[in-house]
This record gives structure tokens, C-alpha cells and sequence, in this order.
């Protein structure tokens, strides 16, 4: 299998965007039913062998098999439901979710319409977004687990506060977070879900899928607050780049230029610290501090190596 196979935005934009509907319906469930937790870690999605989960949450747990490509609503008492992803528009995914959850006695109260989404059909009435090729479904959820990995190698190397390697819904990446320690003020202005997650100073990296302001997937990483001076680190490979983003920057490495390098896998690492590195240094984060190379926190190993 490809480590990394090819996922052209036009080829799937259509199925992309109804799955990403389908996902914030079930991820308002999760947002409605989960105990809150810092910078709201509770809501992603986390992979499973087999796809997507809520985990559990009041009783019960969601989840996306894309591999039989079916949603599946356990009950922690053993009952269970579940209900086809192919042939369904977003209004009968929205109707036929509901019903498996009043049928299993589990009540949820959420928004329904999508979240920053240009559309803002509510999911009720949605039937325009209604494409679901399962075989572009179950190459999103492989490259979703091959980056994962990546990320998860990625975390391994630093010991402070971290974030899961988790599935944000709404915006549709696969993201995991270091925290340098320091806590800022978000603006009073600032919306209740930007001041949440940003209140502390972060080093996030990830990988998205695209959108149409950027119509090609890519690995990413920003610093926020955005210190002085980012931009002017170098970033690795050469054909990375930092570029605008409300305001800010993103480092961006696209996803085919990294397919197409001979260590697929040792480029996306050596993009993501390198971009790292630029963050850990204008924020003056104690970078050597926080290491743990290869995960590696015990002394006595480390100094054995």
C-alpha cells in the first residue's frame, strides 16, 4: 500500500464536502455530550482501525466505519444501531442520526446548520450535498491514519504539554499541539472558541485537505500568537513555505511535494520540526527543556543511548 496515495482536491471536493457535513453533525452531538475539556480537546474526532470515533461520551459513542462504510451508535447497556454513509444527502444523514438516537433513548441538542462553512444550508434541508464515493471515503481515512502516524512521531519528541493527535470536525485537519508554557490574553473581541483554544501560547502542526482558497492538500504549522520575526526562519525543504493566513502565517509543505520525495515519511518530520524550531525560537520556548527524543523521558535511557 502507498504510504501516501494521491487525494487531488478536485477529484473529491464533492464528496469531501458532504462528508465534512456529515462530520459536524455528528461532532455537534460529541460538542453537546462530552464534558468540556481544555482548549477543547474533548471535541475532535480520534481514529479507530476502521475509522472515525467520538469515544464515549453520556452513555453512548459514534462512530464512522469507512472501511463497511456505515455509522454506528453504541449504547454502553450493549444496544446498538447503525445506518448506511453511501446514497444518503446530508437532510436524511441529519434525520436518520436522530432517529437511531431517540430510538436508543439518547437526547441531543445541537446548531444545526455547519460551522464556517461558505454553505450554510441547515443540515435539515440540505439535500444538495449528497455525493459519497465510498472509495475516495476509505482513501481519506487511509491518509488520515498514515499522517497520524507521522504526527504521533512527531509529538514523541517533546514532553510538555501536548494535545492529543485528533480530528477536528469543523475544520476538517488532523492536528496536534505544543504548548510552550507561557499563557497569553486572547482579545476580549475574539470569539468564545478562538479565546478557549488560543489562551495559551501554541506550536501547532497538522495536515489538511484543502479548501478553495488552497485547493491541494498540505502539512502545516503555525506559531499563535504569531511572535516577530517568524517568517524569516528558514524552513526545510526548500520548497516549503510560509504564507498568509488571517493575518498571520502558515508554514506549509504540500502534500505531493512530499509523495514525490524519496523519504515521504522523513520529509513530513523534517518539515514539521523544522517549522517548530522557527516557533520554539522567536517565542523564546525552552526547546531543549522540552525534548524527549523518541519519547524518551528516563535519564537512565537517555544517557545509555
Amino acid at each position: 500500500m502507498e504510504t501516501f496515495p494521491a487525494m487531488p482536491y478536485d477529484e473529491w471536493v464533492d464528496t469531501k464536502d458532504t462528508f465534512h457535513r456529515f462530520a459536524q453533525i455528528v461532532g455537534k452531538v460529541r460538542l453537546a455530550a462530552s464534558v468540556r475539556r481544555n482548549h477543547w480537546w474533548n471535541v475532535p474526532f480520534h481514529l479507530t482501525g476502521r475509522g472515525l470515533t467520538t469515544r464515549p461520551m453520556d452513555g453512548f459513542c459514534i462512530d464512522f466505519d469507512l472501511v463497511r462504510h456505515r455509522l454506528v451508535v453504541d449504547r454502553l447497556d450493549g444496544r446498538s444501531a447503525d445506518m448506511p454513509l453511501i446514497g444518503q444527502s446530508v437532510a436524511s444523514f441529519y434525520a436518520g442520526l436522530f432517529d437511531i438516537l431517540d430510538d436508543l433513548g439518547i437526547h441531543a441538542e445541537i446548531h444545526a446548520v455547519p460551522f464556517d462553512l461558505a454553505d450554510s444550508t441547515p443540515f435539515a434541508e440540505d439535500t444538495k450535498h449528497a455525493a459519497y464515493d465510498p472509495a475516495l471515503i476509505t482513501r481519506y481515512w487511509v491518509i488520515l491514519s498514515q499522517v497520524a502516524q507521522v504526527l504521533e512521531r512527531y509529538a514523541a519528541d517533546f514532553c510538555g504539554k501536548t494535545s492529543p493527535v485528533h480530528h477536528f470536525w469543523h475544520t476538517f485537519d488532523l492536528a496536534v499541539t505544543r504548548f510552550t508554557g507561557r499563557k497569553v490574553e486572547p482579545p476580549a473581541e475574539a470569539d468564545p472558541v478562538t479565546r478557549e483554544a488560543y489562551s495559551w501560547e501554541v506550536i501547532s502542526s497538522g495536515f489538511w485537505f484543502g479548501d478553495e482558497e488552497r485547493p491541494w492538500p498540505a502539512f502545516y504549522s503555525y506559531t499563535a500568537p504569531e511572535p516577530p520575526d517568524l517568517t524569516e526562519h528558514k524552513l526545510w525543504p526548500d520548497w516549503a513555505a510560509w504564507i498568509p493566513s488571517g493575518g498571520s502565517h502558515l508554514a506549509v509543505l504540500r502534500y505531493d511535494d512530499v509523495r514525490q520525495a524519496d523519504d515521504p515519511v522523513d520529509t513530513a518530520l523534517g518539515f514539521l520540526n523544522s517549522a517548530y524550531r522557527a516557533g520554539a525560537r522567536t517565542t523564546g520556548c525552552d526547546a531543549s527543556g522540552l525534548a524527549s527524543p523518541d519519547g524518551v523521558t528516563d535519564p537512565h535511557l537517555r544517557h545509555s543511548h
